[in-house]
């Protein structure tokens, strides 16, 4: 079972397992309902290293990027699903809209973002992770299960 780690305990762990030889690989996102996409995009991750750091946005940023009304699920229990799934070693919870300045303090080897940015060079945190000597992976199955489908789903249910 993964753990859930402060930003500054994260980069310190980070830090140690880099420098015993293990090779970090770093995934994000929202993950506010999880479903099957999730699962996969993070064993692909896991599979680029040894290690699997999964950053998740904090709610207000969540509100922010997808609109009122999420997260459908808190940080804090969202933080504690992705913990339990079997990919993940460490879980932290950031601020803000991107993981850029996080990125820069973890400096983690391998930053995985789904294949829907076609190329490395399009996943926009991809000159953070280059400027520290780090790589951008597209790892994952093709995008074709997304939350904001999966809760028009649910709401199109009837009572």
């Amino acid at each position: 079972m993964g753990r859930i780690l402060s930003v500054p305990d994260l980069a310190r762990r980070v830090g140690e397992l880099k420098r015993q030889g293990r090779r970090v690989a770093f995934a994000n996102g929202h993950f506010d309902v999880l479903h099957v996409g999730h699962l996969r995009y993070l064993r692909a991750a896991r599979a680029q290293g040894d290690i699997l750091v999964v950053a998740i946005n904090e709610d207000a940023s969540v509100e922010r990027l997808k609109g009122p009304g999420r997260p459908i699920v808190p940080a804090a229990e969202r933080a504690e699903l992705l913990a339990a799934l079997e990919p993940v070693d460490f879980v932290v919870v950031f601020e803000g809209d991107t993981p850029a300045e996080l990125l820069a303090e973890v400096r983690p080897d391998i930053h995985c973002k789904g294949p829907d940015y076609e190329t490395p060079e399009k996943v926009p945190e991809y000159e953070v992770v280059r400027a520290y000597g780090g790589r951008t992976a597209l790892v994952g199955d093709p995008k074709d299960h997304s939350t904001t489908d999966l809760i028009g789903s649910i709401k199109a249910l009837p009572d």
